[in-house]
């Protein structure tokens, strides 16, 4: 057990876009998390179990794992894995001018875990992927977006995946989730990610209700209760350094905050785990 979450980077600086084959020495890792970019990881070898934030996914290939910023996860694998890893930071998506990409992204984004049959079609993409890439120049090129964007469009048009997609997401809620899972500092305010996004209290809360059915607090509850929920697994943190992380000012505000969405106090629910 750790004091803090450790965060591991394996991209490439100053390059917002990354492809490797999955080292074949990863057997087993300790819980992590990656800030600045999200992973989607290509298996066509491998036995074992994926865990991410504390679900945990089979390892039976062909298939394909989303990792998101925010998300911490783990391996536990039993035969020697292939692959590949390929990492995206906001920077190559911002920079693209393919609103159709960001849109298929979108989707792929909403999973966690993809299974699928056609394992050549999506291996090959990969390989072509590989073969573009350039570890020292602009990846940002037609053809790295391209062919991102047909990977994309085909892990959705064939994989099965193990659990639902999330709601199909408003611009500004969209802005309003990224900015969460960017913001190393975690504000306990709706007001305050609003005069981030340079709107209102009111027409967040409005974009959230029509993209997730839920009001903006209730949004930022969830955040911040699953990031309470990996600190409480992933971490010797204190309640009460978990609570201040969390920006509550009262220890005993953040108990009651944590037992109304989860059924259980802090220490509890680190119990039962």
């Amino acid at each position: 057990m750790t004091s803090t979450l450790p965060i591991k980077d394996k991209s490439d600086a100053g390059r917002s876009f990354k492809i490797a084959p999955f080292k074949k020495e990863i057997k087993k890792t300790t819980p992590h998390k990656h800030n600045n970019y999200f992973e989607i990881i290509f298996l066509s070898k491998g036995n074992g179990i994926h865990t991410i934030d504390a679900r945990q996914f089979p390892v039976r290939p062909p298939l394909i794992y989303i990792v998101r910023m925010e998300q911490v996860h783990h391996w536990d694998l039993q035969d020697e894995p292939a692959g590949y890893v390929l990492l995206l930071k906001k920077a190559f998506i911002d920079n693209s001018l393919d609103k159709e990409l960001k849109n298929l992204l979108v989707g792929v984004s909403a999973y966690n875990c993809l299974y699928f049959t056609e394992q050549e079609i999506i291996e090959h993409l990969f390989d072509m992927l590989a073969k573009e890439y350039l570890p020292e120049g602009n990846n940002n090129t037609p053809v790295i977006e391209g062919l991102l964007k047909v990977l994309f469009a085909k892990i959705l048009q064939i994989a099965r995946p193990l659990q639902p997609p999330t709601l199909k997401k408003a611009n500004l809620f969209e802005q309003f989730q990224e900015l969460l899972s960017e913001d190393k500092t975690i504000k306990n305010n709706v007001a305050h990610y609003a005069a981030l996004l340079h709107t209102t209290p009111q027409n967040l809360n409005a974009h959230c209700r029509k993209a997730a059915a839920q009001p903006a607090r209730e949004v930022l509850a969830s955040f911040i209760i699953s990031e309470a929920k990996r600190l409480l697994i992933y971490t010797n943190m204190t309640v009460l350094e978990i609570s201040q992380s969390l920006d509550f000012k009262d220890n005993s505000h953040f108990i009651k905050y944590f037992k109304r969405y989860t059924d259980h106090t802090p220490q509890a629910f680190r119990s039962i785990i």
